[in-house]
């Protein structure tokens, strides 16, 4: 990508260590702050690192973790278990999932054996091999069909079982930097059939991020880009997007018109009509989260106090929203938005917590949050932060709190990591 703005995924990439407290400290009590309890849940055997993507309102955890070879495959959260849902997968060495249901489905992006027939590395995990969409259930993967073209990835998935994502067609994309060659455009999958969403006027390609409960569609679309490892895929989202019934809808922006520093994309929908992103400000230097309604249109969501920028990716049917919060150095903290005020979710974890909490990736209707959290040893763990009614601590002392070391001084701790930013915030691909 062309914009500096990008470099924070190197330095995300390369966290320090960072010390752990023995104790939360309180300072004063006050009712009416909900707090959390913090659950690290690991990875599979032999990992070093996880991501989540999605949690529904039971509690199961969609995402993938790595394994002892380097692989990353798709893995599902539920309580006390992790299940490997990506062997044997498609046959291929990487999946991930991204989306789930209360129905127990979960969809995403699996790779098979066979090498692309055009050299493109559609997932991005750097095998160059075919990159499919699946939808799992029943402990069965099965393969959802592309537009023509070799590759696609399901990214969500609606409690009514539709699934949107975005999928190659036939036709070459003269714009398509290589290897990518192929347009890819948003789609739906309705009981196994594909339906193409259109673009905005004048972009080439798009994605879908989500879809609720009516067929509310949401995402972006723009320019065929250089894979990035911010998005997961290849593009550069100039427009902010939502699909009623066939039809586009530009959200609008914060003033930024290239999408070259975060982007101008929507990531989640809920029930409601609310939808989350980000969008670039104004001269496309940064970016911060939005929440759009159909009354008010795209607000600023803002970022913590200092911080630079912002993103959301995250809402549940309340109106909760999760995302994240970065300062000068890009170093990230977890975000909870409720009632037009944006926290530190670091700030309300009750007691001891095993983790610093860098990502909230998503909100289920119970209140519970999942995202990424950094272990003392500097591994990124996908957390489960529960809703606890036990004593209420309304304040936290720094001393008391995990805080992060200045990421990018470190650059050289964990080279073998490759950040991901995109539909849920920020995760990682895994050694490459």
């Amino acid at each position: 990508m062309k914009s500096s703005m990008f470099t924070w995924i190197a330095a995300l990439s390369v966290c320090a260590p960072m010390a752990m407290p023995t104790q939360v400290v309180a300072q004063e009590q006050k009712p009416g702050i909900t707090r959390y309890t913090i659950t690290d849940l690991g990875t599979l055997e032999g990992g070093t690192f996880s991501q989540p993507f999605s949690i529904n309102r039971y509690g199961l955890v969609s995402g993938g973790s790595n394994l002892a070879d380097g692989n990353q495959h798709a893995t599902l959260w539920l309580e006390k278990l992790k299940v490997d849902i990506g062997a044997p997968g498609l046959g291929g060495p990487n999946s991930i999932a991204f989306g789930d249901n209360n129905g127990f489905q979960s969809a995403g992006e699996a790779e098979t054996s066979t090498p692309d027939p055009n050299g493109e590395d559609f997932c991005g995990f750097g095998t160059h091999l075919t990159c499919l969409p699946f939808l799992w259930q029943d402990g069965a993967m099965i393969q959802l069909p592309a537009l023509g073209g070799n590759n696609g990835v399901a990214m969500a998935i609606s409690n009514r079982g539709e699934v949107a994502g975005f999928a190659e067609n036939s036709t070459p994309d003269t714009g398509c930097p290589a290897p990518q060659v192929l347009h890819f455009e948003p789609v739906v999958w309705e009981k196994g059939v594909i339906h193409k969403l259109p673009t905005f006027a004048g972009d080439p390609d798009g994605v879908a991020q989500q879809i609720n409960d009516n067929g509310a569609v949401v995402g972006g679309s723009g320019a065929c880009a250089t894979f990035n490892t911010n998005f997961l895929y290849n593009l550069v989202p100039a427009h902010a997007l939502l699909w009623e019934k066939g039809k586009v809808t530009d959200l609008g922006n914060l003033g930024g018109k290239t999408g070259q520093a975060g982007g101008n994309i929507a990531y989640d929908i809920n029930n409601q009509g609310q939808v989350v992103g980000n969008s670039d400000l104004k001269g496309d230097k940064t970016f911060h989260a939005f929440l759009w309604t159909r009354k008010t249109g795209m607000q600023d969501l803002g970022t913590l106090s200092g911080d630079v920028a912002s993103f959301s990716i995250g809402i549940n049917d309340a109106g909760s929203a999760v995302g994240g919060s970065l300062d000068a150095k890009f170093n990230p903290r977890a975000v909870l938005w409720e009632k037009g005020v944006m926290t530190d979710l670091n700030a309300r974890i009750a007691g001891h917590s095993p983790l610093y909490l860098m990502t909230g990736c998503s909100i289920n209707s119970r209140g519970e949050i999942t995202g990424l959290g950094m272990t003392s040893a500097g591994q990124i763990h996908t957390y489960l932060a529960t809703p606890t009614h036990s004593v209420v601590i309304s304040e936290v002392t720094s001393q008391s709190m995990i805080s992060p070391r200045s990421l990018s001084d470190d650059a050289r701790r964990l080279p073998q990591q490759q950040l991901r930013f995109g539909r849920f915030g920020v995760g990682f691909m895994g050694p490459q």
